[in-house]
Formats: structure tokens, sequence, C-alpha cells
């Protein structure tokens, strides 16, 4: 059993010339004649056909190896300097700040770094957010209205919502929130709240999307996802009976953590490799999370959905990203609840 929970701790782009502007000092046709390598932490169906652009439009091959993204940069730690990895696309910015922590990731060009807002990037320039995601509640509309939520995470420890919540404690968006609870208030008050939840009984599910379609069935009331999830489920039932709740003032539940990229110190392709996040940052490439996955693009001025609230009009937890590294501490955290 410890072995087991340890191991969990761990189309439209940019035109060829453009791209090649953002390759820098790295022609067209100076292609390294190895694979570039990327170890993914985001879903395959969603990042492949940017990374077949990238390869398209660039010369250069890409092999992507996909997974968990906590078992990816546990991969490239226990790998060290013999990992073959040239960048590491992480869904959660804890993981880069732990291979930053540990000297893993070389720091990046400042004309990369300054596309994202200074919130959304390493401060030391070891890693830079690509898209985000806002911590959101959904829930359903036939039985709610927003006025009948609480302005805070706290609301939901209240036996008024024993049986009716649901969430996703093997989920990586989860424990990063864990982590920012943490952060903020403290490990007691993280340990108080995981365990005012689990005495609700809440229904426990292995992703976000399962939590929204169980709020939009009317199977529980509420759930803890990020904000992209109902716009999945909106693709295939526009009409369903759910919306997301953001909430009032500003606490760990307010978190917006990004999915993030960083370039292996490591690295024998480290211009390549730079080639590609700044790829990842092009207005196109940004886009295409706006409009595929319903993100937070971050480079300014690439549009976002209509129907998704701006960053600047809900209020986000001002946290330094990089602190949420401590995941090993979290899951022991949410194992003492008796969640996990």
């Amino acid at each position: 059993m410890k072995t087991k929970f340890t191991n969990t701790l761990f189309r439209r782009l940019l035109p060829v010339a453009l791209i090649a502007g953002a390759l820098g000092s790295i022609a067209m046709n100076d292609a390294p004649s190895s694979p570039l390598v990327v170890y993914c932490g985001r879903g395959e169906e969603l990042i492949r056909p940017l990374f077949e652009q990238f390869q398209q439009q660039s010369g250069m091959a890409v092999e992507v190896r996909y997974g968990g993204t906590a078992e990816l940069a546990a991969t490239i730690l226990e790998e060290g300097d013999r990992s073959p990895a040239d960048v590491f696309f992480a869904q959660d910015a804890g993981a880069l700040g732990a291979l930053k922590k540990a000297g893993r990731l070389a720091t990046l060009d400042e004309s990369l770094l300054e596309r994202v807002p200074a919130t959304y990037r390493s401060p030391e320039g070891s890693w830079v957010g690509i898209s985000g995601r806002a911590r959101v509640v959904v829930y359903n509309t036939d039985r709610l209205k927003e006025a009948d939520l609480p302005d805070d995470m706290d609301g939901f420890t209240d036996p008024a919502w024993k049986g009716r919540i649901g969430w996703a404690p093997e989920n990586g968006s989860f424990q990063a929130f864990v982590t920012a609870l943490r952060v903020r208030e403290g490990d007691e008050k993280a340990l108080a709240w995981l365990k005012g939840i689990q005495a609700n009984e809440p229904r426990v599910f292995a992703k976000n999307s399962a939590i929204v379609a169980a709020v939009a069935a009317g199977e529980i009331d509420a759930g803890f996802v990020n904000h992209y999830y109902l716009f999945g489920a909106r693709k295939t039932n526009p009409d369903i009976a759910a919306e997301n709740y953001y909430f009032p003032r500003q606490h760990a539940g307010t978190l917006v953590n990004v999915a993030g990229a960083g370039v292996l110190a490591s690295s024998d392709n480290q211009e390549a490799a730079r080639s590609l996040v700044a790829f990842l940052l092009s207005p196109d490439a940004q886009a295409y999370f706006a409009r595929e996955t319903s993100e937070y693009p971050l480079v300014e001025d690439v549009p976002l959905r209509e129907d998704i609230p701006a960053l600047n009009a809900v209020p986000v937890l001002e946290i330094d990203l990089n602190l949420l590294d401590d995941l090993p501490g979290t899951l022991e955290l949410i194992h003492a609840a008796g969640v996990l």
C-alpha cells in the first residue's frame, strides 16, 4: 500500500514565417538530428494537434511521452542528468516548481518570459505558464441559485451540504488547491477543511468531467472542479443544468493555476526546446487553448471566450505558484484526513 501511495506522488496556428522568427537563432533547415523529447502531463487528445503543427511547420521531429504530471516529474528527478527529456509540459505549476527547486530546469530567455504576466511564470525564469485554469464550484441550476452557495470553501463543511457535493481527491488540480490552502492557511487549517468535507460524505470521482456530469444529472448539487470542464460538457449538451460559480472573495478556492513548460537543464537541444515553448506562447497557439479547451490564454490580447469571466473580473488568489511544489506533503495530509 505504501508503494502505491508513494507512486501517486509522483486548425490554425502560426505560419511558417512567424514560427521561423520565434525560433530565433535556429534556421528551419538546422533542425536537430535527434528528436525533440517532450514529457507531457497534458492529455494526448488535446495536445497532439499542437505538436503535429509544430513538427510540420518547424521541420523538427518531436517525440512525446504522455503521463501524469506528478509521475513524469518524479521520473525526471529519478533520471537526473540522464533524462532524455528536453521539455517538460506540466499540467500544474507545482510540478514545475519541484523541478526548479531540484535544479532540473534551465533559465528561459526573457523574450519568452515577458509574454506572460509575472504571476504566471517562475520569478527565476525557470518555467513559464502556457494556459490558465480557475478553480470553481460547478452547481446544478435546477436545484440551486448562485445566492445559495457559500462565499468561500469553508462553507461546504456545513452539515447542510452532507451528501450533496462531489470531489476528486486523486486529481492533480484538486491537490494543487489543497497545496494552496496549506500555503495560505497552514496545514492545520487544511487538515480541518479536508476532515470537514469528508464528514459531509462527498461523492468521490476520478475526474472533474465526471463531477460535472453528476451535477448536471442531479446526482449531486455541487462539485469542486476547474472552470473549463463545464464547457467541455456543453459541447455535447449545450443545455445541461449546470453553471460555474466563482467565489466572491479571494481565498484558496479562487486559485488560478497554470499548465506550464520548462526546458530541462540537461537537454542537448536547448535552442530547439526553447523554440517549442515559443510556439506554445504564440498568439494562435494560445487561441487554440481558448477555443478548444476554454482555458485562459496567458498572452496579452488573445481573446477569451465571451462566456468566461476575465481574470481581472474575479478575485484571483494572490500566491507564488512556485510554492505549490510540496505535492508529497499535500498527499500525506490528504491521507491523514482519511480521504485517500
